[in-house]
C-alpha cells in the first residue's frame, strides 16, 4: 500500500542545510541591557551635538538681528569697546653700548734722561709695580753729586757758626763782672751781648741750610727713582711709544706706555628719560657682542651720571661685566639688555583706538550714559600694535576699539563688549 509524501521536518531541514554549508552557524547575538543603554546615550549625544551645531548659530544670528533692529529703531550707532589693560611694571630695554676698560692711563716719566731699556711691549699683562723701562739720567746724577757737596759745606758752616757762638757767649760772660766793677763800659757789655745773640742765630741758619740740602738730596733721589718706570696698576699694555736711546723729558711731553685694566670691563649705555629715574645699582644686565653670537655676558649696573644729556635726553649709565678671559676688548660695540621698572603706571590700548589730529592724541570713551567723550591721552610708548598710555584713562573706561570720524563728542551710541 502506497502512502503519500510525508511533510518535511524542520530539524531534518536544518541538518541538511548544515551538511550543505560544511560548518556550524553561530548562535544568534543577544543585545544586553547595558549595551543598549550605552548605544542610546551615544545616539542622544550625537543628536544633541547636531542640534547645537544647527540651532545655536541660528539663535545667535537671530539675537544679533534683533539687536540691530533695536539699534536701527532708536538710531544709535553700535560701537565695539575695550577696557584698557594694566601694562607691565617693568620695561625691557635693548640699548647700544661701548666697552671701556676699568682703568686706563698713559705712563710718563718724572725724570729727564735717555731710555736705557724697555722690558714690556703691547699685549703684555703686567702686575702693579712691575718694571716697565729704565732710564739713564746723567744730568740728574750730577745734580745729586752737587747737592751732596753742598750738604757737606752746610755741615761745615754749622761748625763755624757754633764756634763763633761759643766764643761770643764766653766773652759776654767775662765782660759782665768787669762792667759791674766799672772796668769796662756798659756799651762794651751790650756789644758783646748782641754779638752772642747774632752768633746764636747764625747757628740756627746753618742748621736750616743743612736741613734744606738734605731735603734737596731726598728730592733728587726720588727723581732718580723715577728712572725706573713701573706699572701703577695691574693690566695690559696697549701701546708702547719708546725705543732704546729715546730722549725722555719730565712731564707729559714724552709718553712711554699706555696701560689698561680690562677686568672687569665697563660698558656705557645711554638710558632714555622715561626710565632714567628707575636706574639703580645692582640692576642685572645682559651684554652681548656680535663677535660672540652665542655668548651672553652677565653684568650689573654700578653707577649712573644722575643727569640727562640736553641733546639726547638720555642718562649715561655704567654696567660692569666680569672679563677675566679678556673676551671684551675696549672699544667694542655691545648691546645691553636691561629690565627696568617703570616709575609710574601705564595702560595699554589698541593702536586702532587712537586718533592723532590738530587736537593731539585722543580716544573715544563711551561713558556710563552711552555718550561718546573724546578724551586726550598721554602716550608713553608706541609698540606698533598698541599704545602705552600714562595719562588720561583709567582701567574702567570703555574705549572705542576702532577710531572713527562718526564718533563725535556727545553722540549717543550703544557700547558692545567683545
Amino acid at each position: 500500500m502506497t502512502t503519500g509524501p510525508q511533510p518535511r521536518r524542520d530539524d531534518d531541514a536544518g541538518a541538511r542545510a548544515e551538511d550543505d554549508l560544511g560548518f556550524d552557524l553561530p548562535e544568534p547575538a543577544h543585545l544586553s541591557r547595558t549595551r543598549a543603554a550605552i548605544a542610546a546615550l551615544i545616539a542622544a549625544s550625537v543628536l544633541g551635538a547636531a542640534f547645537a551645531a544647527a540651532y545655536l548659530p541660528k539663535r545667535r544670528a537671530r539675537a544679533e538681528l534683533e539687536q540691530q533692529a533695536r539699534s536701527a529703531e532708536d538710531g544709535r550707532l553700535r560701537v565695539e569697546v575695550v577696557f584698557p589693560k594694566l601694562g607691565s611694571s617693568n620695561r625691557a630695554l635693548a640699548l647700544p653700548g661701548s666697552v671701556q676698560p676699568l682703568m686706563e692711563t698713559t705712563v710718563f716719566s718724572r725724570a729727564n734722561g735717555f731710555v736705557h731699556r724697555w722690558l714690556v711691549d703691547i699685549g703684555d699683562v703686567v702686575v702693579e709695580g712691575q718694571l716697565l723701562a729704565e732710564l739713564d739720567t746723567p744730568e740728574l746724577d750730577q745734580q745729586i753729586a752737587q747737592a751732596r757737596a753742598q750738604l757737606v759745606q752746610a755741615q761745615a758752616a754749622i761748625g763755624q757758626a757754633r764756634a763763633s757762638r761759643d766764643y761770643s757767649k764766653s766773652t759776654y760772660q767775662r765782660y759782665r763782672p768787669l762792667t759791674e766793677q766799672g772796668v769796662t763800659s756798659q756799651q762794651d757789655l751790650d756789644q758783646r751781648q748782641a754779638q752772642a745773640a747774632v752768633d746764636e742765630a747764625n747757628v740756627k741758619v746753618a742748621d736750616a741750610n743743612v736741613a734744606a740740602q738734605e731735603a734737596n738730596i731726598r728730592r733728587l733721589l726720588q727723581l732718580k727713582g723715577f728712572a725706573r718706570v713701573t706699572a701703577p696698576f695691574a693690566g695690559k699694555i696697549t701701546a708702547r711709544t719708546v725705543e732704546i736711546g729715546t730722549l725722555v723729558a719730565e712731564g707729559t711731553a714724552s709718553p712711554l706706555f699706555r696701560l689698561a685694566a680690562l677686568d672687569p670691563a665697563r660698558v656705557f649705555v645711554q638710558v632714555p628719560q622715561d626710565v632714567a629715574p628707575s636706574v639703580r645699582a645692582e640692576v642685572p644686565a645682559k651684554v652681548s657682542v656680535r663677535e660672540y653670537p652665542s655668548r651672553v655676558f652677565e653684568g650689573k649696573v654700578t653707577r649712573a651720571s644722575g643727569e640727562l644729556d640736553p641733546a639726547s635726553r638720555t642718562m649715561n649709565t655704567e654696567v660692569r661685566v666680569p672679563n677675566g678671559d679678556g673676551a671684551l676688548i675696549p672699544g667694542m660695540y655691545a648691546r645691553v639688555a636691561l629690565d627696568l621698572p617703570i616709575p609710574h603706571r601705564v595702560l595699554e590700548i589698541p593702536a586702532t583706538a587712537v586718533t592723532n589730529d590738530a587736537r593731539g592724541m585722543h580716544v573715544a570713551v563711551v561713558g556710563p550714559d552711552g555718550v561718546v567723550h573724546q578724551t586726550p591721552i598721554v602716550v608713553e610708548r608706541d609698540t606698533g600694535a598698541t599704545f602705552e598710555v600714562s595719562g588720561g584713562l583709567s582701567e574702567i573706561d570703555r574705549v572705542a576699539r576702532i577710531a572713527s570720524s562718526e564718533l563725535t563728542d556727545g553722540r549717543p551710541v550703544i557700547a558692545v563688549t567683545q
